[in-house]
């Protein structure tokens, strides 16, 4: 075996242990990354002027609560909420509502493309203005959070979870060829 052809299999070896590492571990790292952003975004939103999507953010929950949420409740409300999210995603604690919470949530950022075509369209509908990028790039943490949101509940599903399987009846009158059947529904156990 020449040199070249050594060093390509410990690539390969290598390269295929981090494959699967990786990939046992991607749903916590989408979980950490997605939880690190909302922390981040949301500490901002506690201090006035500091997000760029705050001028947005704060007319978009206007309009969805036909004005019965003031301005100045908005941002912080949205921190809170942000910031609740990162840290359910960060820590995995109460993760489910964080995740919950979370779909709520872009659904109202979704909502502003329609609510305020006017702030995120440059040319309607294809053409997004810098805000409607912002909401837009939302996609790729709405699909970071389809992975953790099926990696939690296949985690949850364990063995003892599982239903329980149907009882097996031998073959009827004497007939040995024929295999046991299971227990079905209209089935009776004789």
């Amino acid at each position: 075996m020449t040199r070249t052809t050594r060093l390509r299999e410990r690539i390969r070896r290598t390269s295929e242990a981090f494959a699967g590492t990786y990939q046992r571990r991607s749903p916590a790292v989408l979980r950490i990354s997605v939880g690190v952003l909302f922390l981040w975004f949301g500490m901002l939103k506690f201090s006035p002027a500091m997000s760029p999507a705050e001028d947005i953010a704060i007319h978009a929950m206007s309009v969805m609560t036909f004005d019965t949420v003031p301005p100045e409740a908005s941002r912080p409300l949205l921190a809170v909420m942000e910031v609740g999210i990162g840290l359910g995603l960060v820590t995995g604690v109460l993760l489910r509502l964080a995740l919950t919470v979370f779909f709520v949530h872009m659904t109202g950022v979704f909502a502003t493309l329609v609510l305020l075509p006017d702030e995120v369209w440059s040319t309607t509908p294809f053409v997004p203005t810098m805000d409607g990028q912002y909401i837009i790039k939302n996609i790729v943490l709405i699909a970071a959070c389809l992975t953790v949101a099926t990696a939690h509940v296949q985690v949850r599903t364990s063995p003892d979870d599982a239903p329980a399987e149907a009882p097996v009846i031998p073959a009827q009158s004497g007939d040995r060829s024929a295999p046991p059947r299971p227990v079905g529904a209209g089935t009776s156990v004789r």
